[in-house]
């Protein structure tokens, strides 16, 4: 049986078991990212438990059907064919969070900057750094974000996960593997389902103080005005991504629609009409000019997803 076949097959048994408005046809994915480019996905589903993250992830395994996992979509780039198969983008109803004494439990879904106001409301210090990263906890978890000397692995101690099988797991915070940018769930492909974050007391003022200062620090320097994929390269030892491109002189390089901000050499923006090719063309050429003029090869951040 063809690939088609199968998906095909395995989103006729989907809609028999998910509500009809949690599943988008041929959906396109530059209304799900934050780069705003990328075609169409064969299937795209937003789930709206664990319970139906497991249905779905036995069903691609049974048809033999990839499945693609997605949060916020801030960190990835698709590519211009879209991406075959099921894609999982979890939304509102994995967006859920609760207090728990000094713990912060968090569905998937729930986005940087709204768990760092939850955690501020209830007086919990230690998650202000991540109130400017534009991305879901489950993503965050995923790459192991950080900012602003603060990084996701300090402060998660569990992760609670669906298996490639659909046997839910929790991973106790020495099992995570975290490292720069990584975590187990890059090697594993387990679905990244709940979250709990340990904090400590603090006071309101010091926090809010704490929040509003990386705030505008974000603002300041970083291109927000357009849409992008945030930093594009990963920070080489020993150096800045961004000071490097910027030592290039290649602030403002544009192919196509995809540009090098004038506002912040680490960022690739779409001015507006970007495909995914012109930001692979323009990636190679920036690496192909720092390996020049500096002998550092930069590597890309941004995870690629989807077929050319």
């Amino acid at each position: 049986m063809s690939l088609l076949s199968r998906i095909d097959d395995c989103i006729t048994k989907l809609k028999s078991i998910l509500p009809v408005d949690h599943i988008l046809l041929q959906a396109p994915m530059s209304e799900q990212t934050t780069f705003k480019i990328g075609g169409p996905a064969d299937c795209l589903i937003f789930p709206g438990s664990i319970e139906e993250i497991q249905q779905i992830i036995r069903l691609t395994k049974k048809y033999d059907v990839p499945c693609t996992i997605i949060g916020n979509g801030s960190n990835i780039l698709v590519l211009d064919k879209g991406i075959r198969g099921i894609v999982l983008k979890f939304g509102r109803q994995m967006s859920y969070v609760r207090c728990t004494g000094d713990f912060m439990i968090a569905g998937c879904g729930a986005l940087l900057a709204d768990l760092s106001k939850f955690a501020a409301s209830n007086l919990l210090t230690g998650f202000e750094f991540a109130v400017g990263i534009p991305g879901s906890i489950g993503g965050a978890i995923f790459m192991n974000a950080g900012a602003y000397g603060g990084e996701i692995k300090n402060v998660v101690t569990a992760v609670t996960a669906v298996t490639a099988e659909g046997k839910i797991v929790r991973y106790d915070e020495e099992q995570l593997g975290f490292g720069y940018r990584q975590s187990i769930f890059q090697k594993n492909a387990n679905v990244i389902c709940e979250v709990e974050i340990s904090l400590k007391k603090g006071e309101k003022s010091e926090i809010l103080a704490a929040m509003a200062d990386y705030t505008q620090r974000r603002e300041n320097k970083q291109p927000l005005e357009l849409p992008s994929a945030g930093s594009t390269f990963k920070r080489p030892a020993g150096y800045y991504a961004g000071t490097l491109i910027d030592q290039t002189g290649l602030k403002g390089l544009k192919v196509g629609g995809a540009q090098i901000s004038m506002k912040h050499a680490g960022f690739v923006v779409n001015t507006g009409n970007a495909t995914a090719a012109d930001v692979l063309n323009l990636i190679a050429e920036v690496q192909k000019r720092v390996y020049e003029k500096h002998g550092v090869r930069l590597y890309p951040e941004v995870r690629l997803i989807g077929e050319k």
